[in-house]
């Protein structure tokens, strides 16, 4: 059994040729008054410097039980970055190392690991 309702969806909804479409859209047409359209976009408020970018790009890789991160520093606050790694087996110790500061347009590797496995890595970032 094949339905073409379901094919086609919207053919029996289309009025026959020469009939308006029913629905409030059809009772009038849209008016635009040309002097309300306003010549120019609104202004834009300034951003607050408070909302400056910061942090530097991290990208952690997992091989195995060892952990690296790869950090780059591309704005012009110093970033203090910290590995976090968190270990599979209960009884393996989650590791977080220390600080370390990443300048501007400065790189540094963090390295981390387990006994075992890895369950998950991440970079912290804090403002020195």
């Amino acid at each position: 059994m094949i339905l073409t309702g379901l094919l086609v969806p919207g053919a029996a909804a289309q009025p026959p040729e020469g009939e308006p479409a029913p629905g409030p859209e059809s009772a009038a047409p849209a008016v635009v008054e040309l002097a309300e359209i306003p010549a120019e976009p609104p202004a834009q408020p300034a951003r607050p410097a408070g909302g400056e970018l910061f942090g530097a790009d991290c990208d952690t890789v997992i091989q195995g039980s060892q952990v690296t991160a790869n950090c780059h520093n591309a704005y012009p606050a110093t970033d203090l970055v910290r590995l976090h790694v968190e270990c599979d087996r209960w009884w393996d110790v989650d590791g977080d190392g220390g600080a370390v500061a990443v300048g501007p347009a400065g790189r540094a590797e963090l390295v981390g690991r387990c006994w075992k496995e890895v369950r998950s890595a991440w970079v912290s970032h804090r403002r020195p």
